[in-house]
């Protein structure tokens, strides 16, 4: 995992991100462009780094509805 500075940053831009778009499908594809993806896990959905789909941190509740 990140560090929390980093972590609150990605999470920041993550949140951006989804205020800029409608659907979870456009959000998934513009994280990607950017280097990321929401990523499913047995501990629910997740913030990861592309290429390797490193784990950076669970993601926001308030984003996922």
């Amino acid at each position: 995992m990140a560090d929390n500075s980093e972590v609150e940053e990605i999470v920041a831009f993550v949140r951006d991100q989804r205020a800029r778009v409608q659907t979870m499908r456009q959000w998934r594809r513009r994280l990607a462009a950017f280097g990321f993806a929401i990523d499913q896990t047995e501990a629910g959905l997740v913030i990861a780094k592309l290429p390797r789909h490193r784990v950076v941190c669970p993601v926001p509740q308030e984003l996922i509805a």
